[in-house]
């Protein structure tokens, strides 16, 4: 008969050992999945995150921003176009960091059973999932809750699956079944549309167009897959605290019940899901690089 996982949200709060009620909730190899699962109504306390953290709404509700749009449309066929484009990424890489992309060349199928094939993965029984959940990330396929459960000062109420696409091949048969055929097809879209904005933003530089390509900025490349479970106390926690991102870029692809706050000017502008688009989030080390 299998043991009971311990029931983290039960500590003794009086006599709080953070590190100590981490590593229970770590051992379950649940997640935060697991603590829904078992009905929680209060989160635990490693949850639960400071007051200021926890802003992000705008300053002022008069305020009303948003990232750009840039739409790929003629990009390939009209020269005049593609400078448009250039300069719209120059422009919006330099003032927001951030844009959404429209006519990016990803079929709306892909996206969207991209999204579904992350909701199927997290709602798979704990058994099937807990034989991926790992903290080594030497590992092809990672699965666990909050990479830096044990450094953060609060944890975020998320799981998340990566898996390593490049610079090694990778095996189909390393990946979860509900995985193994849409990871490497929605791979094989994001790549072709990672090499091509290396180019644009290698033209936005006023560079040769494989400028950033031939500095192996498109050598590394991981998906992953965030997952936020129901939380009984919203208000206490976030399912991403606020961070930059420490890579070259991220393509995010949005759920359409998902939310995104981007910071800007000091201001948090809500980035809403659009069907089909993706928004693209220029990291540090692109910034470096330059």
């Amino acid at each position: 008969m299998a043991s009971r996982a311990p029931d983290v949200s039960t500590i003794n709060t009086s006599d709080y050992d953070r590190q100590k009620e981490l590593k229970l909730f770590d051992d379950t190899k649940a997640g935060v999945k697991g603590l829904v699962d078992r009905g929680v109504t209060k989160i635990p306390r490693i949850f639960i995150t400071p007051s200021d953290g926890r802003i992000t709404k705008p300053v002022s509700e008069d305020v009303q921003m948003d990232i750009p749009v840039i739409d790929f449309k003629g990009i390939d066929k009209n020269v005049n176009a593609r400078n448009r484009i250039v300069e719209e990424i120059r422009d919006a890489s330099e003032t927001w960091g951030f844009f959404r992309l429209l006519n990016h060349g990803i079929p709306l199928s892909v996206m969207d059973e991209m999204i579904e094939a992350v909701r199927r993965f997290n709602e798979q029984p704990h058994e099937v999932k807990a034989q991926y959940y790992t903290r080594d990330r030497t590992n092809k396929m990672v699965y666990n809750s909050n990479f830096d459960l044990y450094q953060a000062p609060a944890t975020n109420w998320r799981d998340t699956f990566f898996v390593s696409m490049a610079p090694d091949d990778l095996n189909p048969d390393e990946l979860p079944v509900v995985l193994r055929k849409i990871v490497p097809e929605y791979a094989k879209h994001v790549l072709g549309l990672g090499t091509k904005l290396l180019e644009l933003l290698s033209e936005a530089l006023g560079l040769n167009p494989s400028h950033l390509k031939d500095m192996d900025c498109a050598e590394g490349f991981a998906i992953g897959g965030h997952y936020y479970p129901a939380c009984p106390q919203p208000e206490l926690t976030l399912g991403a605290t606020k961070h930059s991102d420490n890579n070259f870029f991220t393509i995010l692809l949005q759920d359409q019940r998902g939310g995104l706050q981007v910071l800007n000017q000091n201001q948090w502008a809500s980035v809403s899901p659009v069907q089909g688009s993706l928004v693209i989030n220029i990291g540090e080390f692109l910034q470096a690089s330059i």
